[in-house]
């Protein structure tokens, strides 16, 4: 059993270091858990813990079963008001869905199409889970962060928010 105080860092631990011990954790919160929605609470409170102290907390948008054309809808998060609704395609979340790679954001303004749907968002950072359904790859959610810094997001939040995803997307039966 993983507790709580396992998230508590040293001063001067490495932001490496902070996503080793995050998905370490991760992966005993997630063992033997199969439902989506426990795992994307826990995922997010473990990767607020690891990313960029400008970071706000961490969304995730589930592909919406119900939708005639893909599309993302909010899934359980705690923190500012968020869009709803996100079609594949379009702003930062809906072309990492649809294209199912990472979009690492240093300025959100720079962005074609880019959804404010938080004003103070500077940079952004999305990263889609991908997981095996009816025996192909597909993106079943995303991990949104958004920060209130421009280039508040570098590629060690990359490798390790992605491996958070591929962890996400193996331990859920979506």
């Amino acid at each position: 059993m993983v507790h709580a105080d396992a998230s508590n860092f040293d001063e001067g631990v490495t932001k490496e270091d902070a996503y080793e011990q995050v998905l370490l954790q991760a992966e005993g919160l997630f063992y033997d858990q199969r439902n989506w929605q426990p795992l994307q609470r826990s995922g997010s409170a473990v990767a607020r813990l690891s990313v960029s102290t400008c970071a706000q907390q961490p969304r995730f948008y589930v592909l919406d079963p119900s939708a005639a054309k893909p599309q993302l809808i909010l899934g359980p998060f705690q923190g500012k008001v968020a869009c709803q609704i996100i079609a594949f395609g379009r702003g930062v979340c809906g072309v990492a869905a649809a294209s199912q790679a990472t979009q690492l954001v240093q300025d959100v303004e720079q962005f074609p199409g880019h959804i404010a749907c938080d004003s103070e968002s500077k940079s952004e950072i999305v990263v889609p889970i991908v997981a095996k359904k009816d025996g192909e790859k597909k993106v079943v959610a995303i991990i949104d962060v958004d920060c209130a810094e421009l280039n508040g997001f570098d590629a060690v939040d990359k490798k390790n928010l992605e491996q958070l995803a591929e962890l996400i997307g193996k331990s859920c039966d979506w």
